[in-house]
């Protein structure tokens, strides 16, 4: 209780009457707006619109949530490095917790928001890794900066002290310039095949729009054309209460 009492009084003030503006019901996201009856289409859509906005910062971070196998979750985030209707890849070193946890259980989710276009998608699906070629193709595009990081980085792994990296690094440094080439790490990339996404945009009276596609087998017997709809390409979707 008294650990209760002395959080309560180190609480910001004002925190339950913050409130942001989003869009009015004019604005509302309605299905007779998809050009395509699936998902991958509006992605494209609603991503094309943030990255053309400068006033987005990094508009591909994302955050993934993975399970441990104790079936603790955990999240981070990551930056989205490319898409497809195939699905969505991003890279990572394959020593860290998240790897080790999508090794165990490839269920993953992924979640981005843009609040200055009051929107956030919501992907659940499962990952794999893509192929080695693919990694290093990528790695190497990396700047040389950022490939040294990342093959001394043990991700995830203890370490005792900022300078401990800082001499790895200097090493690093030494062996690139004699080699004329960054060792490849155990790093590369990971794709996530959705079976579903969510589409949110944010209402100011909170009512909130949000239109969910799902595929995975046997969906099509909950279409009923009126809560489940069929969509294109083996989807179905809905629109959920906010």
């Amino acid at each position: 209780m008294r650990f209760l009492r002395h959080f309560s009084k180190m609480s910001t003030p004002g925190i339950s009457s913050l409130r942001y503006k989003y869009l009015e019901r004019k604005e509302a996201f309605k299905e007779d707006s998809l050009k395509k009856k699936e998902p991958f289409s509006l992605f494209h859509e609603w991503f094309q619109e943030v990255l053309n906005d400068k006033l987005v910062e990094e508009p591909n971070a994302m955050c993934l949530s993975t399970v441990g196998k104790d079936g603790q979750p955990s999240s981070r985030y990551v930056l989205l490095k490319g898409y497809s209707d195939a699905g969505i890849t991003f890279f990572t070193n394959y020593e860290s917790r998240k790897a080790q946890e999508m090794l165990n259980n490839p269920k993953v989710a992924l979640n981005m928001y843009w609040f200055a276009h009051k929107r956030q998608i919501r992907v659940e699906g499962i990952v794999s890794k893509v192929s080695e070629k693919e990694s290093e193709d990528y790695f190497r595009e990396r700047p040389v900066e950022s490939q040294m990081s990342a093959s001394i980085s043990r991700q995830s792994q203890k370490v005792p002290s900022r300078e401990y990296l800082d001499e790895l690094m200097a090493g690093v440094r030494k062996k690139t310039e004699a080699e004329g080439k960054v060792p490849m790490p155990n790093w590369g990339g990971y794709l996530v095949k959705p079976h579903l996404f969510e589409f949110w945009q944010g209402q100011s009276n909170r009512l909130h729009d949000r239109i969910v596609f799902r595929r995975y087998p046997g969906v099509e017997k909950e279409v009923d054309g009126t809560l489940t709809k069929e969509g294109d390409d083996g989807w179905v979707y809905e629109r959920l209460a906010p």
